[in-house]
């Protein structure tokens, strides 16, 4: 196994609360970085019961101070900033990260991303997850935008049927 650091944004902790699978990320990457800024975009957007960040051990919070270059580009919010410019402090293995834009311009600076819906494909090939499909479909009506080719895309990494059962 890599020893680099995986990061971690806000949105794939929100979404993988939110369907109760958090425990994926260690059993997938061990320990996960994520900067202040990620701690606190978190705990303003979630729901009451979502678990406690602060006491997960495989959980590491970090100070970052934001790339300048990262600063100035519109439309990155500012964890995707902060998640990004840790990763590449720490020149971590991967980052994990939602949002379109800031994807691209993780990728453009060299690192590699995986999003949510990766990170439960991968549980799936590793048997940590039974089906990707119920979880698909609770995000969905927990009022996550997936769009049906990507939810297909998806079902289909996973090895699963499109075909709704």
């Amino acid at each position: 196994m890599n020893d680099a650091p995986v990061v971690c944004n806000t949105s794939p902790l929100i979404k993988l609360a939110g369907v109760g699978l958090l425990h994926l990320l260690p059993q997938l990457y061990g320990t996960i970085l994520v900067p202040e800024q990620v701690l606190h975009e978190y705990t303003a957007g979630i729901e009451p019961d979502s678990p406690d960040l602060q006491a997960f051990p495989w959980l590491v919070t970090k100070h970052v101070a934001i790339t300048p270059s990262l600063q100035t580009l519109a439309g990155l919010g500012l964890g995707e900033a902060a998640a990004i410019s840790l990763a590449l402090a720490q020149r971590a293995r991967l980052i994990l990260l939602d949002d379109k834009r800031a994807r691209r311009i993780a990728v453009q600076q060299g690192l590699v991303v995986v999003g949510t819906l990766g990170v439960l494909v991968r549980a799936r090939w590793q048997g940590q997850l039974a089906a990707v499909r119920p979880v698909l479909d609770l995000m969905i009506a927990q009022g996550r935008y997936i769009s049906p080719a990507l939810r297909a895309q998806v079902l289909q990494a996973a090895g699963e049927s499109d075909v709704d059962q």
